[in-house]
């Protein structure tokens, strides 16, 4: 008798995984969900910041995270899901494995471009980030930092600079509450704003150009690195620039 107790302790022990959460699910990002009164971490993958903005160096940002929870919210919101725990995260959330209608939650979402594989925590998605990235889907269509690498470079309130992922997706992003966001955002998605304000290599000197000077078409901006565009020339001159001899 003694030994079966032992034997059976020893096989709940060794089980990690357990039932549920299971029922109605509220978003609440790309890859956490509320459900049934419990805040569940999708396993093995990761989205977007909420407050995220994706892009390259010569195109607009755009808001990514916000984009990708009113994706999620559309396949997902309101829909009954079964899940089984794995674990509880630094934050007190329940990391679980999630399927709706019989289909992997986690999965769905990478091979829709929604979400990365989280191989830090599984490679359960690996091939499926890589046929999203093969075949230009959601995100993957863009430049996008990872998810982590956004986060780290909150963390640590330096400029985010351009990074890659792997799969070789080229990224601007703005940390939340910095002049980065505040000033220059509006200016890139702004087609008025033409003014193209330069930081030379060489010197570290702020130059702006001005449409139809001598270097204004083969002038690049470059958000990551502080550059910026313009509205006016006195907006230019105020921020620190002066404007280019020719």
């Amino acid at each position: 008798m003694l030994r079966y107790v032992l034997l059976t302790a020893a096989l709940l022990l060794a089980t990690p995984a357990s039932a549920g959460p299971n029922g109605t699910i509220r978003v609440v990002d790309g890859d956490t969900f509320k459900i049934n009164g419990t805040t569940v971490r999708l396993h093995a993958i990761d989205a977007p910041e909420t407050d995220q903005m994706c892009g390259d160096a010569n195109s607009p940002a755009w808001a990514c995270g916000d984009w990708v929870r009113s994706e999620t919210r559309a396949l997902y919101e309101g829909r009954s899901a079964r899940c089984t725990a794995l674990d509880t995260d630094q934050y007190g959330r329940t990391v679980a494995k999630c399927s709706v209608d019989g289909q992997d939650v986690g999965e769905r979402l990478v091979l829709e471009g929604l979400a990365f594989a989280y191989r830090q925590y599984g490679m359960d998605y690996d091939l499926a980030e890589k046929g999203a990235a093969v075949n230009g889907r959601g995100l993957h269509a863009t430049g996008v930092m990872s998810p982590a690498a956004f986060r780290s470079a909150q963390r640590a309130q330096e400029r985010p600079v351009t990074a890659r992922t792997e799969t070789g997706a080229k990224t601007v992003t703005v940390n939340r509450g910095t002049p980065a966001k505040s000033n220059w955002l509006p200016n890139v998605l702004n087609p008025n704003c033409k003014i193209k304000g330069n930081i030379s290599l060489s010197k570290g000197e702020r130059i702006y150009h001005v449409p139809g000077q001598k270097y204004y078409s083969e002038t690049r901006i470059s958000p990551t690195k502080g550059e910026r565009w313009f509205c006016s020339e006195d907006e230019a001159r105020a921020a620190g620039w002066r404007k280019a001899r020719n």
